[in-house]
């Protein structure tokens, strides 16, 4: 009942649940390279990780079944001469993945079939490189694959360019002039356009096939990195970085007219580690990653704002992390979302992000359909100037255990939650129906009986509602079912065919034999009813008995309704508190350093 009162939200309650050290991937040897890159990739078959190598650079591909400690020599990928920055998967095809190495290459590499960890020959085989991409003079530090058109690849050096390949081909035939070295990008969701955040502070939007910038405007100001995120399909983008005083930063920005970022920076804390961005355009969620500290925030995108939903904090900071594709998460357990952090450069944790949900059903309104394994377009279409949205897969075919659906790529989100158990229609409180067909009327003993069981079901309602809005889980919207006094309900039921109330989950069949009338109230008997035996008085007293239920369900309705309203305004003055002491404390700082400066000027 909470729900009624505050934003509504299908992940307001979302949470991130860690997962057991024996769960983990275990005994690994992470790259201690400074470059600022997320160090692993996942896709719902295996995650890559940067690998502290000797003899050159190399990088790790565990599959995602192979959990716990692993063996202390592992088969790994192996190929560049220099460390591994950044890998990507491709979108297509769970076993391509992408990698750009210190020593300027590009390398494309394929996962052998039934490639595993535990290998029975003594001498590992290492993996090597189907195609070598050169072209870069300098270090290539991101890797990224288009996420709509097959095999185009983005490739961003320290060499200032941006090159764009069709890895089938093993060509280079687009290079993006870049003014400084590139710290992050983030394709479109059509493959169009390109975004892009660099060292000299600017915020690039690229018309790729044009080779030339569509926008380039002041970034973050702060002198560390900055991320940027495209927000799926919206004309939208999302930046992560620091002010001058040095606070962490997120903006958001308008593809069209990116001249200042939608409602101004927003400062998040004072941690020094860049925060690490993921778009998930299924729930419309961003998560910031912390590198350094061991949060994840995430936010729901609504109305140009992002609105704070929770936050997952951990004692064990992360130096990089990967989210899954939505085709790979757990939809019978409610997982929206799934993450994959490091620890301690020795081992990666799942953390899976959950609606907290009591329902044995597929919950299609928390679970729009993802994107599949098709492409919109293939690399030859794409160099010739068409671009599309790749098809999206019902997540309810893979619920089922069947094949993935392919559904329409324009597919929007359902606008409200469906409730996921069908429930009778609710009763109109002004008319309820009159059998047409009676049976013998009830005993007295069965009528207390049916009135004790009544009492005993809105007691267990109103238990119900009081639970639901203590927890945390998700109110699921039920429509009000009105129960029909015992002794119209016993017109027609035989006393001895009397059965228990049905469970929440199992709607009442209604009676074949029985088809309603016109509106009347229950209590008044047709002139054609002619029997001894019943008892106006019982009638009478159901009614009393419902009337005064009723009444103390309303009470305790409003009076819920008042203290959520407290809690409103009670939350609007702590925000106003919190912006108050924000804006005294940065009033403070500001004069302390100006008095730092007045007196670093005394003393010269």
């Amino acid at each position: 009942m909470a729900g009624r009162f505050v934003r509504a939200s299908k992940y307001r309650h979302v949470f991130g649940k860690p997962t057991r050290k024996e769960a983990c991937y275990d005994n690994l040897h992470i790259s201690r390279n400074a470059w600022d890159t997320n160090l692993v990739k996942a896709n719902p078959e295996f995650l890559s990780v940067n690998w502290e190598a000797s003899g050159g650079g190399a990088f790790a591909v565990i599959p995602l079944s192979e959990k716990g400690r692993l063996p202390e020599q592992i088969p790994l990928f192996r190929g560049h001469t220099a460390p591994v920055l950044d890998t990507d998967w491709n979108p297509f095809n769970d076993h391509i993945i992408a990698s750009g190495s210190d020593d300027g290459k590009v390398f494309i590499w394929q996962v052998p079939d039934g490639f595993t960890l535990y290998q029975e020959s003594e001498e590992l085989e290492d993996v090597n490189p189907f195609s070598k991409l050169t072209g870069h003079s300098r270090k290539v530090g991101q890797v990224l694959f288009n996420p709509a058109a097959e095999n185009i690849l983005a490739s961003a050096s320290g060499d200032l360019t941006i090159k764009l390949w069709d890895i089938e081909t093993g060509t280079s035939k687009l290079a993006l002039k870049h003014g400084d070295i590139v710290q992050s990008l983030s394709w479109s969701a059509n493959g169009t356009m390109l975004v892009t955040t660099s060292r000299d502070k600017k915020l690039r939007i690229w018309d790729v096939r044009q080779e030339k910038v569509a926008h380039e405007v002041p970034g973050h100001t702060g002198a560390k990195n900055s991320r940027v995120a495209w927000m799926g399909e919206h004309n939208r983008v999302v930046t992560t970085g620091f002010s001058k005083m040095s606070d962490r930063q997120m903006a958001l920005w308008d593809v069209g007219n990116p001249k200042e970022p939608i409602g101004g920076f927003t400062t998040l804390d004072s941690i020094s580690g860049v925060c690490m961005p993921f778009w998930d355009d299924g729930t419309q969620c961003l998560y910031l990653a912390g590198k350094g500290d061991g949060n994840i925030r995430y936010f729901e995108y609504e109305n140009d704002k992002f609105e704070f939903l929770s936050e997952y904090k951990s004692a064990d900071p992360q130096r990089g992390i990967a989210f899954l594709p939505r085709r790979g998460i757990n939809v019978h357990e409610n997982e929206v979302m799934r993450a994959y952090k490091t620890v301690n450069d020795s081992y990666i944790e799942p953390i899976s992000f959950t609606v907290p949900r009591r329902a044995e059903v597929f919950q299609s309104d928390i679970y729009p359909p993802a994107t599949g394994l098709k492409p919109a377009v293939t690399a030859t279409e794409w160099f010739s100037g068409k671009d599309g949205i790749p098809p999206k897969i019902d997540l309810q075919s893979i619920y089922e255990g069947n094949g993935p659906t392919e559904v329409a790529a324009e597919y929007k989100p359902p606008t409200s939650a469906p409730a996921p158990v069908k429930v009778p229609s609710p009763v109109k409180e002004t008319a309820e129906p009159t059998p047409t067909q009676r049976g013998p009327p009830p005993s007295v003993s069965d009528q207390k009986a049916s009135i004790a069981t009544m009492a005993s079901k809105f007691q267990d309602d109103e238990a119900d509602d009081v639970d639901d809005d203590a927890s945390s889980f998700e109110e699921i919207s039920k429509p009000v079912q009105k129960s029909i006094p015992a002794a119209a309900r016993a017109e027609t039921t035989p006393a001895s065919a009397l059965k228990p109330l049905p469970s929440k989950t199992s709607p009442p069949k209604p009676s074949p034999q029985a088809a309603p009338k016109s509106a009347q109230p229950p209590q008044v008997i047709p002139a054609t009813t002619t029997s001894s035996e019943f008892n106006p008085t019982i009638s009478a007293s159901v009614e009393a008995s419902l009337a005064e239920l009723k009444s103390t369900v309303e009470k305790q309705q409003k009076v819920m309704a008042a203290q959520a309203a407290k809690i409103g305004e009670l939350s609007e003055e702590i925000a106003s508190l919190n912006n108050r002491v924000t804006s005294t404390v940065q009033e403070h700082t500001e004069r302390m350093r100006q008095l730092e400066l007045e007196l670093e000027a005394r003393q010269s």
